[in-house]
């Protein structure tokens, strides 16, 4: 039994024109009624590990690592920065999706011009390849760390990871959450070893955490802040986020939405600080091993691979670090297929077969890979994963701006619009998003 789609939609919202956000699971997991905080939490935990794993992928490994061993733990204070970014606008697209039964996908194309809507609907699928790039990059390199597999075959042997996730689909939506939220974990309990081994300075760690006007001034640092922004805010994760939480089965009462909305909320905020835990340590170990030890220049993957375990002195350190990255590169997988489906039938209306679209994405991010692999080999991997992350930051504007406005506005979301104090919150991440933006093209062009 699924949650029927709302019947009358919230003042301002034209009428669906196509039916509910991922019909094959949409209300599909049963919520306990009258059972107590913990019960019901754990029924709605789930969609934010979901999003904390685009938080967490190949991509901020290359921006981290580039941060930490440039840096030291300088850049600290970005990933915190941006993670606080991340928990609140994430929060903003559970309660679009939960309030109005429409994705952010959906709800641009009930309110914008048919142009405007292709227009951000390419934009956003340029964003997912730009993702999927670096999840294929970055499992390519973990697979021949640990097996000797050559970069171009990994690349390829990655289309393969399609089938994974229709089985899992198949199987119930629960299934997808649980491997991922145990691949989080893995992922976790490794750099926890690794950060045991690294040793890093707390002190220095804790200053770390606190902004600096340097980071604005140094173009190279500012290239890997953004990059770090746009690895850690990733703009189809809000699209994904919006359609997910619909995946539970409550009401359309207001007091039912509320109380989803509550416990949607928590269950993301969670989820991403476990995201701000693996990032931090990523960088916090690449600033503890490299930086002032000779090897600040240390960006590749494949290289810090080579020097953790003769640096730290235990063979454990590498294995660790290759395993986390595999782990990293297909949980980002399995998501990256659902953004993929939710803004293809969002915005432009088109269902196609999951396994095609799919194959499709894929596809687009494994020539540009097979292209730098064959013309640079490893040594082009790492720039075009931070690069493929700056892109990422680039696109996020226009996916946050119709978020805010659309959550904020009253005649869209009722009683369930922004208060004035989230507003307020909400508007300031959008500009400074955008002014970062601009500010690193000026410094890039000019």
């Amino acid at each position: 039994m699924t949650r029927e789609a709302p019947t009358t939609p919230s003042r301002g919202w034209r009428l669906p024109s196509t039916g509910v956000s991922l019909p094959e699971v949409h209300g599909s997991i049963a919520i306990p009624h009258g059972a107590g905080f913990w019960r019901k939490l754990f029924a709605f935990a789930g969609p934010g590990y979901l999003v904390a794993v685009g938080y967490m992928d190949p991509g901020n490994w290359a921006t981290d690592l580039a941060g930490g061993a440039r840096y030291g733990y300088t850049l600290l204070s970005v990933i915190m920065m941006s993670n606080l970014m991340a928990i609140l606008l994430q929060a903003l697209a559970a309660r679009l999706g939960i309030a109005s039964g429409r994705d952010l996908a959906q709800a641009c194309r009930d309110s914008y011009s048919r142009p405007a809507v292709i227009g951000l609907w390419i934009i956003c699928e340029i964003a997912i390849a730009a993702c999927d790039l670096a999840e294929v990059l970055g499992s390519a390199i973990a697979l021949n760390l640990l097996f000797g597999l050559p970069l171009i075959w990994g690349v390829t042997l990655t289309a393969c990871d399609v089938l994974i996730v229709l089985f899992l689909q198949n199987k119930g939506f629960r299934y997808v959450e649980a491997l991922v939220v145990a691949l989080i974990l893995l992922i976790a309990g490794s750099f926890a070893i690794e950060l045991w081994l690294s040793k890093p300075d707390m002190a220095a760690v804790a200053v770390g955490f606190i902004p600096r006007s340097e980071i604005l001034r140094n173009q190279e640092m500012l290239y890997i802040a953004i990059g770090i922004l746009g690895a850690t805010v990733m703009p189809h994760n809000l699209y994904l986020h919006s359609s997910i939480v619909q995946t539970r089965m409550y009401t359309d009462s207001p007091e039912s939405r509320r109380e989803a909305i509550h416990f949607a909320s928590i269950d993301s905020a969670v989820a991403l600080m476990f995201a701000l835990f693996i990032n931090a340590a990523i960088l916090v170990m690449a600033a503890a091993t490299f930086h002032g030890t000779g090897h600040q220049e240390v960006a590749d993957i494949g290289d810090a691979y080579q020097l953790l375990s003769p640096l730290l002195g235990s063979t454990m350190a590498s294995a660790l670090f290759a395993i986390a990255l595999l782990c990293s590169g297909q949980n980002a997988t399995l998501t990256g297929t659902l953004a993929g489906q939710i803004v293809m039938e969002g915005f432009i209306n088109l269902r196609i077969r999951p396994w095609l679209r799919r194959l499709i994405t894929r596809g687009v991010a494994i020539v540009p890979a097979i292209i730098v692999v064959g013309l640079y080999g490893e040594r082009g991997t790492s720039p075009l994963i931070i690069l493929s992350q700056v892109v990422l930051s680039l696109q996020l504007p226009f996916a946050v701006f119709p978020l805010v406005m659309f959550t904020s506005d009253p005649a869209k979301m009722g009683q369930f619009a922004n208060p004035t104090w989230v507003k307020v919150l909400a508007w300031g991440v959008a500009v400074i998003i955008a002014v970062l933006n601009v500010w690193l093209l000026y410094l890039t062009f000019a």
